[in-house]
């Protein structure tokens, strides 16, 4: 691994990394090397260990290290930092059964070392259990590393706002912002508990060493906030600021809000290359309220862009490129325009060769376009527009859905389709198949009634809840112009878990979209670049796929691909390699291919994030927005824009 510097003007000391995978590796890293050491020492380590999507990528390194490469974690004596209250060991979504099924169970921590706040224990023996809980720590000689995650509220363990610095191990009544956010894992916000038991910020900063690792967009609003504002009670991790030896360990989503990512030439010199070049302007005239065409010197200095004018001016001449490289994003046809070679008269142009008048482009006919999503309408909401301009330009376009997505679908839902299922076989099915639908449908109402909140389904219900979602994606792909052939349903196997948490990719997963690949052979390919969906299956779907394109490319298959976010993020207007206009029609079309999912609408199971809205309100208010942003450049107008990324490996 490179060598990490510090990035300036932080608060806490911070190191970035590329990915999520590479931050969880440093973190195993140094926990490795502190433990080696120790045990070379014939000393125990102490770790404060946290739970949450954030360490998974930890713990399993963690766990490759024990396995494959020999660290020994016999003396290694560990105290989690939270559990809900109340709640059972053996319930599932308890953080004693969390640790021991991604942690524990996979290492040789002795039973007797291992520390996991009680959430069953009465409430008027809370006091006295939350100070043994203080003391073991003390007896246990203090933590010596302290990972943390960070919450969308900035709290660190379930120290939520208003948590004194001063605070130790107590139980807590959970923010409702924790709960939402903490919704997905429990099946719904009202089966999350309201209460909690953490260790006290007091606790965590008696900590020897810290590591906060933070990874995702959703992350960086509050890991800048958290350390480039001042300590406040507002958001228990500025403490840290306080501390001795704390370190922030992000991704490079995580880190896109601090200033020195954002704007580095608020911070110091600059090494002024194009890509930096480009960020700078175009946030000077979002800034300034210019296009970019209207920037002059005054603006570059007003914004503390001194040494760009001196090294890259006039204002006029810096303005010029910057627009005319945004302006090359802007692309009618997506995937080429499909004329035959031969023929000769004009096509319709791009809107960057309105001002540039380029060569016209022929291509010789239509392209295999393939368009990958992570779960049945990621499709339609972000860039159903594009698949539809597509379609209609003559090209051959295939959808991949590379999961069920049935864990994001309503008891009700699959009730009300069972209901008619049988109904409709009772009125037109033989004797046979009305006899086995009955047993079936009240297998499936006996396991529905009997549920318990937040319990997972039968294998029988996830089918069922499966063939829903399968059905609206037929549904909406049809409403775009694209046939049930032009489909497939891949249901990759790091998915099958029937609970949010989902395991790692599957070798058997990557061979299937290499599979695909060849039997395509697509001229493009569209990707979910959301790499913070909050479900991690973006990411997931994500890394198996670049995978397996680098597989095919090393075979001499290439394919342009290119990236669409998700639901929750769009493309910084600096960031944008390709743009798509979209008619108000078009729009309404894709509003209309959205609407087809009809399990996830008005209220969906998964939301994702703060956002109540629906998914058609955020891709319309996106898509928008988009288009506004480029008109405030000084770009040609447009009703509304996708927005894609070049994937470079």
């Amino acid at each position: 691994m490179a060598v990490q510097h510090f990035l300036p003007h932080t608060r806490v000391p911070t190191l970035t990394f590329a990915s999520a995978s590479a931050a969880s590796k440093f973190v195993a890293r140094e926990i490795d090397k502190l433990v080696r050491a120790r045990n070379a020492a014939g000393r125990s380590t102490v770790l404060g260990l946290a739970t949450g999507s954030t360490p998974v990528g930890l713990y399993r390194e963690l766990i490759r290290l024990h396995k494959e490469e020999g660290l020994d974690l016999a003396r290694v004596v560990t105290f989690n930092l939270d559990e809900y209250y109340p709640i059972a060991r053996e319930d599932s979504h308890s953080y004693f059964k969390w640790m021991h099924e991604t942690f524990f169970n996979h290492v040789n921590v002795p039973w007797k070392n291992i520390h996991i706040p009680d959430g069953t224990i009465k409430l008027d023996e809370m006091d006295d259990f939350c100070a043994e809980y203080e003391r073991k720590i003390r007896e246990a000689g203090g933590i010596d590393i302290q990972v943390l995650g960070i919450g969308r509220t900035g709290h660190i363990g379930f120290n939520e706002p208003g948590s004194p610095k001063t605070s130790r191990t107590r139980m807590v009544t959970l923010d409702s912002i924790t709960r939402r956010d903490a919704a997905a894992g429990f099946f719904g916000e009202e089966n999350v508990p309201n209460h909690a038991v953490t260790m006290g910020v007091a606790s965590i900063l008696d900590a020897r060493k810290v590591y906060l690792l933070a990874l995702g967009e959703h992350k960086a609003t509050i890991t800048f906030k958290a350390n480039e504002h001042a300590p406040t009670e507002a958001i228990t991790a500025s403490f840290l600021q306080e501390h001795e030896d704390a370190v922030f360990v992000l991704d490079s989503a995580a880190a896109a809000e601090l200033t020195a990512i954002k704007r580095p030439w608020e911070v110091g010199p600059c090494d002024w290359t194009p890509s930096l070049v480009r960020r700078a302007v175009v946030h000077l005239s979002v800034a300034a309220r210019k296009g970019l065409l209207m920037l002059g010197d005054d603006d570059f200095r007003e914004h503390q862009l001194f040494d760009l004018l001196r090294e890259k001016g006039p204002a006029e001449k810096i303005g010029e490129e910057v627009f005319h490289d945004r302006l090359e994003t802007i692309k009618l046809y997506p995937a080429g325009k499909v004329r035959p070679l031969s023929t000769t008269s004009p096509s319709f142009p791009d809107a960057s060769s309105i001002l540039t008048t380029p060569a016209p482009v022929y291509d010789a006919g239509p392209k295999s376009v393939l368009v990958f999503s992570p779960h049945p309408d990621d499709d339609v909401i972000s860039m159903g527009g594009t698949i539809i301009r597509l379609v209609e330009q003559g090209h051959k376009v295939h959808i991949a859905y590379m999961t069920s997505g049935n864990i994001a679908v309503f008891d009700h839902d699959a009730r009300r389709f069972v209901d008619f299922v049988d109904e409709f076989v009772g009125g037109f099915g033989a004797p046979a198949d009305k006899a086995a639908l009955g047993t079936m449908k009240a297998r499936v109402f006996q396991f529905l009634d009997a549920k318990k909140p937040g319990e997972p389904d039968s294998p029988e219900v996830l089918n069922i809840k499966g063939m829903i979602r399968a059905t609206e994606a037929r549904a909406a792909a049809l409403a775009c112009g694209i046939p049930p052939a032009q489909l497939e349903f891949m249901n990759l196997r790091f998915y099958r878990t029937g609970t949010i948490d989902k395991a790692p990719v599957q070798p058997e997963d990557v061979a299937d979209i290499v599979a695909l690949f060849e039997k395509l052979r697509p001229a493009q390919i569209y990707v979910a670049g959301e790499m913070s969906d909050p479900h991690g299956t973006h990411r997931l779907c994500a890394e198996a796929i670049f995978e397996a394109v680098r597989r095919v490319r090393a075979t001499g298959q290439f394919f342009d691909v290119w990236l669409y976010r998700g639901a929750w993020e769009e493309w910084a207007p600096h960031e944008v390699e390709m743009a798509v206009p979209i008619s108000p029609d078009v729009l309404e079309r894709k509003k209309q291919a959205i609407f087809r999912h009809q399990s996830q609408k008005d209220r969906a199971m998964f939301p994702g994030g703060a956002d109540r809205r629906e998914f058609w309100q955020r891709a319309e208010d996106r898509n928008l927005a988009t288009a506004k942003t480029f008109d405030t450049l000084g770009l040609p107008e447009y009703y509304a824009m996708e927005a894609f990324v070049k994937w470079k490996d």
